[in-house]
């Protein structure tokens, strides 16, 4: 009768297929308890987005399976170093194949991570402006202004500068108006300031800006700042353009325009 401890299934011995199985087994339950720390590690990392936490664990559960698949390969007498190579390989090229894919994923947890914006910033990117709407590992989605919705890869947005408009409370609105060389620089200062005035979202701190800015060909220019918060922006913008040649034509302030002056002499 042969004895069990040389038995063999598939040219493997029957010893080592037990030494692999309790070493799997090992691994198996040493895993789990790793995956339950990352878990209480992950739950207590409240900065990080939920979308990265996702990524990370699921990253971390692939790496550990991979080195268990190692180790189980040297308990059945198979080469490691073959197989790590072999895992190299194609590592590398898959990355190679699926490189943009790698790029936009990376992208994404750098976004993630750095927060250059959030969900509801107007932001300027990539050529492209409107409201973000989500921040994905792959894609960045966002609705123009015009209700329009955009997917941008984040590839495109971490190689490009990034204007957020809602990063801060308060935005300055800068505007110029164009005032005939009749009136003088008091009343159109005092007429710009009285359309200032109408509209109580305008912030008296900081103080509005108005002083004459340039003196053109057929006109004198007045530059305009004043501030209010970032979500009045374009109401501000709109209604003080409209004040403004409202406030002109009842203090008889002319608004200037390219034209040409003929003079006739007699003779």
């Amino acid at each position: 009768m042969q004895n069990i401890t040389t038995m063999t299934v598939g040219g493997i011995g029957l010893t080592t297929l037990f030494s692999a199985a309790l070493t799997f087994l090992v691994c198996l339950i040493v895993k789990n308890l790793v995956m339950k720390l990352v878990d209480k590690l992950l739950a207590k990392a409240a900065k990080l987005d939920g979308t990265l936490k996702g990524f990370v664990r699921s990253a971390i559960n692939i790496l550990l399976w991979i080195l268990i698949a190692i180790i189980v390969a040297g308990a059945l007498g198979i080469p490691t170093s073959s197989m790590v190579a072999l895992i190299s390989i194609a590592g590398l090229a898959l990355s190679l194949s699926v490189q943009n894919i790698l790029s936009n994923l990376f992208s994404g947890l750098t976004l993630l991570v750095t927060k250059p914006f959030k969900a509801g910033d107007y932001v300027e990117v990539a050529g492209k402006a409107g409201v973000i709407k989500t921040v994905g590992l792959f894609y960045t989605q966002m609705d123009t202004l015009d209700n329009v919705a955009i997917s941008i890869p984040n590839s495109d947005i971490t190689g490009s500068s990034v204007n957020n408009y809602s990063a801060e409370p308060l935005r300055r609105v800068d505007l110029t108006f164009n005032a005939s060389y009749d009136a003088s620089t008091e009343d159109v200062k005092a007429a710009i300031l009285a359309a200032v005035a109408r509209d109580s979202r305008i912030l008296n701190d900081p103080a509005p800006f108005v002083r004459l800015l340039a003196y053109k060909e057929n006109t004198v220019e007045y530059v305009t700042r004043v501030w209010c918060a970032g979500a009045d922006y374009w109401d501000v913008y709109f209604n003080l353009n409209e004040n403004v040649r409202e406030c002109f034509a009842e203090k008889g302030v002319k608004m200037s325009y390219a034209h040409i002056n003929v003079h006739m002499l007699d003779k």
